[in-house]
């Protein structure tokens, strides 16, 4: 009983006799039963209760982040395979065959069995397992399940119906799947891959054993040793997407390091090689990069074919779907190679855009390193026809263009290439007819090449009007101090927006030229259509609306190369021109030291150090000054001392040794020069870095050395006072350090060099006598013995204690000799008498400060974040959005908005229309026999809406019309024509709006950034490095002028396709709605997950571009002092470092957005071949219209892609934004100095000059000491003061609180009996005069420095230069309008100090305030400058900060200064008299 149940069950299941129920062989195979029973069925009965077993498997804290390749393989395998069991058991499910329960059972129980095993892995994978294959029970089970997949493959091979029957012929491939997915799973078994490369990606990982849990991402290295699955979908990259996600992605240390191949290093060793083997821009770019790039040159067709292929197969499913009687096969067939042909497509574009982006990367880094290292090799003579501004655009613009070329050159062979295929196809549709609208297009080729060369002249002229702006804004950031003193803000807003006039000028006509070629290539498809159409009819044809309706389609797709090639062919003559100027920077010549220096043999020189034989030097400037050192021979470890009056060369001496200026004759030796020299410039060159780093400037610390060399340059006080110490951070080119301070840390950092020779500018010049004495007893004669050493210099009291000294007039040596015999020959001021012994027991360290605030130096406890460029965290603020909008205009913005739907709204009636028309014919009928033929192919064209699509052209159908066929066919053309034109309408207003708007906005932002900018106080100028403030000026304006608009253009453009989109689906094909809701949620969580990431990443790339562009800068400033203490080598590495830094960033936002791409375009893939299915099924029913249906079915095609590029351009428009919110933090959150006016104020005020200082207190900021701290003093009117006191004593601080640079905390300055705190400050700076210790010059003539607002005649300015003797040299290089050149360095220092005099005298101010103005100048002229100042300034009240005490001997009184009090104020003969007093001390007992 029990057998004949179980027979009946078995017969019944197998659908076998009752007799023989259970076969083992049958058509000469095993039994389809036995099969799937005892092969099939059992053995994953066997792998679901195995597997099951290790889901409780503990888990191992010791875990990496990215899975083993051959796990991963394994877990997709699985995973894949109970899919297929899924799609085999619904298929079964529609054969309803006779043994359908038998291929249910066993499909149910392999489902059951993989999804456990699926679970198993993923434990495993948690597991101590993990680093081994796994457990071998599993690889048994596995093996058991090979006999059933190659029987059945047998049984359904050796069945003909297998390949006729569709449904069947589904389930053979997916049996063919199943058999590969089990072969990957059993070699991902064999070969796990999980050995040491699965830790590779740690960089600190050795032993391949974490130390830690969680490694942290900076520790990775991105893409290498990741396998092919982790690098096709970016797998690697998911650990940094989900720190970025929460939030935690907030320094650059924080991203992946670069993959071996683009490091800096590696990537730049490779071009200097290529380099060196040709030297042209585009061959060495060629040699470098050529083979690489080519190389995806032959991937980027392969993407233009399988681009071919999509929409060839589409045209074959709509085929298909017309023909009612057309096998289900067919369809299912076009399906599946649909399948295949846009997944292919999909990943190969995915490739080849990332692996371009490489190529781009690389070039990028090659071509910073090579700027950089060009400008460190050029000569000082070539350099000068370069303006930093312009040298720092090479770097930043002109690069990125370049680069950018990566990107065009490809699509330039790529474009032409679609567009001779569309042709071709559009030939076969309608003959020669084509060539009538192909005419107009033609046609408009020259103008089009007229548009493109206007648009690359504007972008030349615009480039040229930025870079004088960029270069403009650098050297007001260098003088701001000057600029607040003197209240020349008006003045140069002014200056600076008249450049941004002329580049805005030039960027509209750029944004209305780009708005003509939109507006010119939206018109022509309908011109074209029109043409083409009268061709045809005149030719004698028919016109039919399959005809009509394939050309309008084929001619759009013929638009969209037409219209992309003039982007790509600007993109690459903008790079041309970018190439150009880097080529002409690469070929200024370079420093030749083995040609400039003479070898002589050590037998002839002996014990020389320096010789100079007959030589002549040039600095190759406009006023062609030569230099004529005739005969000087210096010996080892002297001291030779370099006198003469300002502007007579000495500091060209200096830089003829170091080899700065061009050797025209002669011999210059310099013996062990390879060693290089310590020099200390006259214009101290500090780095944004610690005192401490400053000091070693890259050598070895030696506590020894370090300590000797502080002490003996007089720092150890100072670094007492500074918050942190040695380890404070000075501001940009020591903007927080005094002139003193700056001048002594710039000795010191000589000194520690420990070099042979030493080449001192005059480094006593900043500071008082006392530490003058200090300085060169302890530094230059005791630290420095045993060197050779020359010192220019105007302190004539220490030339006595020179070996030799050298006399230097006009360029040319005069005299050498002992000190003996020159001393006579230069006329000063007696010397001071010596100290009395008292004065040498205390310490020598009175120097005193510039106009900078000391306290200002430091603003973080921290010194490692000090001055570190905060990034903003978190999402764009609505108020970003906000600003932007209310930049372009509310009611400009509006319009745009109410033109860019009105355009999209025309666009979708107008596509609507055609295939009403189709609708409408097909309802209508037609004479021919055979309906479907008529109208069969009519809706394939449909498909042609599809962007970027292509069709394959169908037989030519001739159709007979009915005799209203003609007027119907007029009357819908013109319909269509008008819907066409009054659409192109729209476009045109749209496009020249939106221009239009972008200016305003352009202009808007660039103006509110400079007039807060430049109301900041002084303290955000201390702290803020320049390159921080310049970044805003050039690359985020950059991006509002330019980069913004172009991605905000292409995201509304998006936005409103998708709206349109949408509503034509929704009326056409409502059912599509549906499957797109989870899309929409899946799309959702997919760029969001992104785009937090995104947008940290890009604010990376912001914060970590501007150290960059702030290192160029310095370095090109410190250039002399780089080069004579060969320190070359190593600034390049901290280049490659911070370049390195910002390549990190680049390069995973980049591979980021292919993260994003990879995934949309799989969405993509799954929703072309899913609406393929729906159309396949749909074609069983055919109930909806064929004109709907194909309408709806072209733009559900192509949401995929418009959504990839809706978030795409979303993403970046927001990392553009960044731009705007980086403008905008400064526009609105700087703090400003008060703006309001005193509107009662007298014009004649202040008459008198008297001044009173009522109990002040002041302290740069809270928490920080009292600068001044209780000062009340009355200066009389007319009076002269003296002031003198050590570092920190608050002398400065006096002018700065006077000027109001920095408001009281307590107490009130008096001017003629008015608060000057009720007085506003322009009124009050304009009222007052003051000459800075640091000359500051702008570039322009003699005439713009001295009088920038052109308030005197030039006679007025000719007598004050003669007044400041400086007329000589003056008309020498042209008069007024000679250029005095880039921040006046075709002056000496001395020279600028008497020009910045000048500039005083000019000013008919009551009070006058001098810091030490006349420091540079030698003591003849000083004696004179003093006797103008007395007679100029004679009922003027002066204040003189003074360190020559000879200076202020004559002063009326003499204040001094300690610890922020008064601690002294009399007259000089009664403080001298006064043997207590600190002031007597300092003039060293002079009584007189």
């Amino acid at each position: 009983m029990r057998v004949s149940w179980l027979s009946e069950l078995l017969s019944g299941l197998c659908h076998t006799p009752e007799d023989d129920p259970f076969p083992l062989w049958q058509d000469g195979n095993l039994s389809p039963c036995f099969n799937q029973l005892v092969l099939g069925a059992l053995p994953h009965a066997g792998m679901a209760v195995f597997s099951a077993c290790y889901l409780s498997m503990a888990r191992s804290d010791l875990l990496q982040r990215s899975a083993p390749c051959g796990w991963t393989l394994r877990l997709v395998s699985a995973l894949l395979a109970a899919l297929l069991f899924t799609a085999d058991a619904i298929l079964v499910g529609v054969l309803q065959q006779a043994d359908m329960y038998l291929d249910v059972l066993a499909d149910g129980s392999a489902l059951l069995a993989w999804l456990v095993h699926c679970s198993a892995i993923a434990v495993l994978l948690r597991s101590s397992f993990r680093r081994t294959r796994g457990p071998l029970l599993l690889l048994a089970i596995t093996l058991l399940l090979v006999p059933n997949i190659i029987i059945t493959l047998m049984i359904y091979c050796n069945s003909q119906e297998y390949f006729t029957e569709p449904i069947k012929l589904t389930r053979l491939v997916l049996t063919s799947v199943r058999a590969f997915l089990l072969l990957v799973y059993l070699l991902a078994f064999t070969f796990p891959c999980v050995c040491e490369a699965d830790y590779a990606l740690n960089i600190n990982a050795v032993d391949g054993s974490p130390l830690l849990p969680e490694p942290d991402t900076a520790d990775i290295v991105a893409e290498d040793g990741s396998d092919c699955l982790s690098r096709l979908f970016y797998l690697w990259l998911d650990p940094l997407l989900k720190r970025g996600r929460q939030g935690d992605l907030e320094r650059p240390q924080h991203v992946y390091h670069l993959p071996w191949k683009l490091r800096t290093r590696v990537v730049w060793r490779y071009f200097h090689q290529c380099w060196e083997k040709c030297r042209k821009g585009l061959r060495v770019l060629h040699k470098a990069f050529g083979l690489r790039y080519y190389l995806l040159g032959v991937l980027k067709v392969t993407v233009n074919v399988s681009t071919f292929a999509g929409p060839l197969l589409l045209s074959s499913l709509v085929n298909f779907i017309e023909e009612k009687e057309a096998p289900s096969s067919q369809g299912v067939a076009c399906v599946l190679g649909l399948f295949a042909a846009t997944l292919a497509g999909s990943v190969l574009r995915n490739i080849y855009t990332f692996q371009v982006s490489k190529v781009s990367l690389s070039a990028r880094a090659s071509l910073v390193s090579a700027v950089y290292g060009k400008a460190l090799q050029v000569s000082g003579c070539s350099l000068a026809g370069f303006t930093l501004g312009e040298v720092v655009n090479l770097m930043s613009t002109d690069t990125d263009r370049v680069v950018n070329f990566f990107n065009s050159f490809h699509e330039l062979w790529s474009l032409p290439f679609c567009f001779s295929v569309t042709l071709y196809l559009l030939y076969l549709q309608v003959g020669v007819a084509f060539l009538g609208g192909l005419g107009v297009a033609l046609v408009l080729v020259p103008f089009n090449k007229f548009l493109a060369s206007r648009i690359l002249s504007n972008n030349k002229q615009m480039l040229k009007y930025k870079d004088n702006r960029v270069k403009l804004m650098t050297e007001i950031l260098f003088g701001i101090r000057v600029i607040k003193f003197y209240n020349w803000e008006p003045h140069f807003t002014q200056k600076v927006a008249k450049y941004r006039e002329q580049e805005l000028a030039h960027l509209k006509n750029l944004k209305y030229l780009d708005a003509m070629c939109v507006y010119t290539w939206a018109a022509l498809p309908v011109v074209i259509c029109v043409l083409t159409f009268v061709t045809y009819v005149l030719l004698g044809h028919q016109l039919t609306a399959a005809k009509v309706f394939t050309t309008v389609a084929l001619v759009g797709m013929l638009i969209m190369p037409l219209n992309a090639f003039p982007w790509v062919l600007n993109g690459i003559l903008e790079a041309k021109v970018s190439l150009e100027r880097i080529q002409r920077f690469f070929k200024l010549t370079n420093q030749d030291l083995e040609a400039y220096y003479t070898w002589v043999s050590s037998e002839d020189t002996g014990q020389t150090s320096v010789l100079l034989s007959r030589a002549t030097f040039s600095w190759r400037r406009p006023d062609g000054g030569e230099f004529h050192m005739k005969n000087l021979e210096l010996s080892e470890g002297s001291l030779v001392v370099v006198v003469g009056k300002v502007g007579c060369g000495k500091s060209s001496l200096l830089a003829a040794i170091t080899g700065e200026l061009s050797r025209m004759s002669g011999v210059l030796y310099v013996a062990n020069r390879e060693a290089g020299f310590g020099l200390a410039a006259q214009e101290p060159w500090i780095q944004h870095a610690s005192v401490r780093d400053n000091i070693l400037f890259g050598k070895d610390y030696s506590a020894a050395l370090y300590q000797a060399v502080i002490e003996a340059c007089a720092l150890s006080d100072d670094l007492s006072v500074l918050p942190n110490g040695d380890k404070t951070e000075v501001g940009e080119n020591g903007v927080t350090l005094s002139g003193g301070q700056k001048a002594r840390l710039a000795l010191a950092r000589a000194a520690y060099m420990d070099k042979e020779i030493y080449l001192l500018d005059d480094p006593l010049a900043a500071v008082d006598t006392d530490v003058a004495e200090h300085l060169m007893k302890k530094c230059i004669l005791e630290l420095l013995r045993g060197k050779t050493r020359i010192l220019c210099t105007h302190r004539i009291e220490f030339v006595d204690r020179a070996d030799m000294v050298v006399l230097m007039d006009n360029g040319t040596i005069i005299k050498t000799g002992t000190p003996a015999e020159i001393l006579p020959l230069i006329q000063s001021e007696p010397k001071l008498g010596r100290k009395d012994p008292r004065a040498d027991q205390r310490d020598e360290q009175q120097s005193e400060d510039e106009l900078a605030p000391l306290p200002d130096l430091c603003v973080d406890d921290d010194p490692d974040l000090l001055g570190a460029e905060q990034k903003r965290v978190g999402g764009l603020a609505w108020g970003v959005y906000r600003t932007y909008w209310f930049a372009v205009g509310g009611i400009l913005a509006a319009a745009i908005l109410m033109s860019l739907l009105l355009m999209q709204a025309s666009k979708n009636v107008s596509d609507w229309w055609l295939s009403h028309w189709i609708s409408s014919l097909k309802h209508n009928g037609s004479s021919s026999a055979n309906d479907s033929s008529s109208v069969g192919p009519v809706p394939l064209h449909i498909l042609l809406f599809s962007p970027g699509g292509l069709i394959s052209p169908l037989p030519s159908v001739e159709v007979v019309v009915s005799s209203n066929a003609t007027s119907d066919v007029s009357f819908y053309l013109t319909i269509y024509g008008s819907i066409a034109a009054s659409n192109t309408v729209f476009t045109a207003l749209r496009a020249f709006l939106f221009a239009y708007g972008v200016i305003c906005a352009a202009h808007a932002i660039h103006n509110r950034l400079l007039d807060r900018v430049l109301q900041a106080t002084v303290t955000f100028f201390d702290v803020t490095p320049l390159g921080r403030i310049l970044n805003r000026f050039s690359s985020d304006l950059y991006s509002v002028d330019d980069s913004l608009p172009f991605i905000l253009n292409i995201l509304l453009a998006n936005v409103f396709g998708l709206l349109g989109m949408l509503v034509v689906i929704s009326y056409g094909l409502p059912w599509v709605l549906v499957p797109l809701l989870p899309l929409a949620l899946l799309y959702y969580r997919t760029q969001n997950f992104y785009r937090h990431t995104s947008r940290e990443l890009k604010r990376l790339c912001s914060l970590t571009l501007s150290p960059i562009y702030s290192h160029f800068s310095e370095t090109i400033t410190g250039l002399g002092t780089i080069r004579a203490s060969c320190s070359a080598a190593r600034f390049r590495e901290e280049n490659s470092r911070r370049l390195e830094q910002n390549q990190r960033c680049l390069f995973v936002s980049n591979a980021a957005m292919q993260w994003l791409d990879i995934r949309l375009q799989l969405i993509g893939v799954a929703v072309v071949t899913g609406l393929g299915a729906i159309a396949v099924i749909q074609h069983q029913y055919s109930v909806v219209d064929p004109g709907l249906l194909g309408l709806s079915l072209s733009y559900a095609l192509s949401i995929t892609q418009l959504l990839s590029g809706l978030i795409f351009s979303f993403t970046q428009t927001e990392m553009q934004l960044v731009s705007v919110e980086r403008t905008e933090e400064y526009a609105t959150e700087l703090p400003t100095e008060p703006q309001q006016l005193d509107a009662q104020l007298p014009a004649a005020w202040p008459q008198h000059g008297r001044l009173e200082f009522c109990d002040v207190v002041l302290a740069y900021r809270e928490g920080l000491p009292n600068a001044l701290d209780g000062v009340s003093l009355a200066v009389r009117p007319g009076e002269k003061i003296g002031i003198v006191g050590r570092t920190g004593s608050g002398k400065s601080t006096m002018f700065l609180a006077l000027f109001r640079m920095v408001e009281l905390n307590r107490g009130k300055i008096l001017l003629d009996q008015l608060d000057v705190s009720a007085v506003g400050v322009a009124q009050l700076r304009s009222r007052l005069a003051i000459i800075p210790q640091d000359p500051f010059l702008f570039s322009g003539t003699v005439r713009d420095n001295l009088d920038p607002c052109e308030r005197h005649e030039d006679q007025q300015l000719l007598d004050v230069l003669d007044q400041c003797h400086l007329s000589a040299a003056v008309s020498r290089m042209g008069g007024l309008d000679a250029e005095v050149g880039e921040r006046g360095k075709f002056f000496s220092a001395g020279q600028r100090q008497l020009l910045c005099l000048a500039r005083a005298l000019l000013t008919q101010a009551k009070v006058l305030c001098i810091d030490e103005a006349t420091a540079s100048v030698d003591q003849k002229t000083d004696k004179l400058l003093q006797q103008t100042i007395r007679e100029k300034f004679q009922d003027k009240t002066v204040l003189t900060i003074a360190h020559r005490i000879n200076t202020i001997m004559d002063c009326d009184r003499v204040l001094v200064m300690h610890a922020g009090k008064v601690v002294e104020f009399d007259t000089p003969a009664a403080l001298c008299q006064n043997d207590t007093s600190i002031f007597h001390r300092l003039v060293g007992g002079r009584g007189d």
